[in-house]
């Protein structure tokens, strides 16, 4: 199999990501995406032309009949105003939470 991702566009990727990887993971993650590329590959080479399109995997589950799920009902949402009541702190739409992400 040909490499398919170079070790440049792991570094460019992980850049972007804002991953630092050591020189030993660099290539690491090279050979798994190549690996988890190749597999793509191969699924992509397979015949699919007798399977019948999915729209939903719930038309899976169904056909199944899984006693598990839920009926899918309609219920009433919360009351904004009461539920931005109890944040600690919200302006009059959003909660307001701490900036967690530095760049």
């Amino acid at each position: 199999m040909s490499e398919l991702v170079t070790v440049e566009q792991v570094r460019r990727v992980a850049e972007l990501a804002h991953l630092e990887l050591a020189e030993g993971e660099e290539t690491a993650m090279q050979r798994d995406l190549n690996a988890i590329l190749g597999y793509v590959a191969e699924l992509g080479e397979l015949n699919t032309s007798a399977v019948e399109p999915l729209e939903q995997v719930n038309e899976l589950l169904e056909a199944v009949a899984n006693p598990s799920l839920r009926a899918d009902t309609v219920t009433p949402s919360l009351d904004r105003a009461t539920v931005l009541a109890g944040a600690p702190e919200a302006n009059n739409s959003f909660f307001k939470v701490p900036k967690v992400i530095e760049r």
